[in-house]
């Protein structure tokens, strides 16, 4: 989510020529392009034409600014190619620019002493402009129709009053194998569902054990051992890009939902030890069993503890580790420790509520320091990932 700030800066010299080059740049890109395309059949690669056109002809830009007007040709092209599959009228980019918009990354924006300051490269002029507010993350300068116009790109979570962010809710998530993350934020109970991610794992134990059993029957350096090698490859990285892509989405939804909640802090269980303590408790590997210790080697927690922290860093949240043991048996309202059966969670005083919500519930009264929960929970929200939907769905779960 972002802010974009606007500013009028009317029309100058080193504008026109910043703006100028950048056309050049965009022109000689797409021509190149076309022309590999109509000679060779050859549709160059994003990072063949990054490297082929570092910067423009007459050096005025900024590296990181000429790689971005090469970018936004890339843009083009890859919408062009996506619109034409539903329209067949759609053309592609072929125009050349005379002007075009200017464009500064991060690495070449400064507020100093009240001014915005854009680096065009090293021993070149920089563009000094009046500033009045904080350093934004993209700035951008294109015509409107009668003058140049400055677009200045802020995080969301950047761009409100420092007072606003340091407000706000606390939430605790659990981490587990059977949902990949529950989070409670004092009110409600949200739980990203993980059986999709579960049934993928399993069918990918299967199938490399089916494979790796035809592998070992063939002869070692075969055409027909090449084969399987390379189906096997294929096969599992279709399956890691599919479990990424729910690990992302699952995450995203969380964090996304805990935000617009108002929560600023999160606090994640701490399980990094948990494939340690599997393997050497009592001295056995087989502790567990052969089915759980393989679940619990096989959790993503590390990973979707990764997602769910640099996501809520982005939105201007704070993350930090709890010390997660018996979070999921001690009961919220007496403080007495009960052995979950399934995945709910009964106390003899009477609290009854899920068993991974209860985590949940017990790392944020841990973290806040806390008393004995007070009323009735109100049932939890399921996040629930639909493999054929654009987006996640949420719907009211019941004990």
């Amino acid at each position: 989510m972002y802010f974009v700030r606007k500013l009028k800066l009317g029309v100058s010299d080193q504008l026109q020529l910043l703006s100028r080059a950048a056309g050049k740049l965009y022109s000689k890109t797409l021509v190149s392009f076309w022309r590999v395309v109509r000679k060779k059949g050859l549709w160059l690669k994003p990072a063949t034409l990054m490297r082929w056109f570092p910067s423009d002809p007459e050096n005025r830009l900024h590296a990181h600014s000429a790689d971005a007007v090469v970018q936004s040709f890339l843009a083009s092209l890859k919408s062009w190619r996506e619109r034409r599959k539903t329209d067949p009228n759609a053309r592609p980019p072929r125009r050349r620019r005379y002007y075009y918009k200017i464009q500064w990354k991060s690495s070449a924006i400064k507020v100093v002493d009240g001014k915005l300051r854009l680096s065009n490269g090293r021993g070149k002029e920089p563009l000094v402009i009046p500033w009045a507010w904080d350093t934004p993350v993209w700035v951008e300068i294109g015509w409107d129709g009668k003058q140049y116009e400055l677009r200045a790109c802020y995080k969301l979570s950047d761009a409100r009053p420092k007072e606003e962010r340091e407000k706000g809710g606390v939430a605790g998530v659990d981490l587990g194998e059977v949902h990949l993350a529950v989070a409670h934020d004092g009110e409600n109970t949200y739980i990203a569902n993980g059986r999709l991610l579960r049934s993928k794992r399993r069918y990918q134990n299967q199938l490399k054990a089916k494979l790796s059993r035809l592998i070992d029957r063939k002869k070692r350096g075969s055409r027909r051992y090449r084969r399987l090698i390379r189906s096997k490859r294929k096969q599992l990285a279709r399956l890691n890009r599919q479990i990424r892509d729910i690990l992302h989405k699952q995450t995203t939804r969380l964090v996304s939902t805990l935000y617009a909640r108002g929560v600023q802090t999160v606090v994640i269980g701490d399980i990094r030890n948990i494939r340690v303590s599997a393997a050497r408790v009592s001295g056995r590997e087989s502790f567990y069993g052969k089915k759980a210790n393989q679940k619990i080697h096989q959790m993503v927690h590390g990973q979707a503890r990764h997602y769910i922290t640099y996501k809520a860093e982005q939105l201007g949240m704070r993350v930090v580790l709890q010390d997660e043991r018996y979070s999921s048996q001690t009961c919220p309202a007496c403080n007495k420790r009960n052995k979950p059966k399934g995945r709910g969670y009964r106390c003899g005083c009477g609290f009854r509520f899920h068993r991974d919500g209860v985590g949940a519930i017990n790392l944020r009264r841990t973290y806040l320091g806390l008393g004995p929960v007070v009323g009735v929970m109100a049932s939890p929200i399921g996040l629930r990932f639909q493999p054929h939907a654009l987006s996640l769905t949420a719907a009211r779960s019941a004990l």
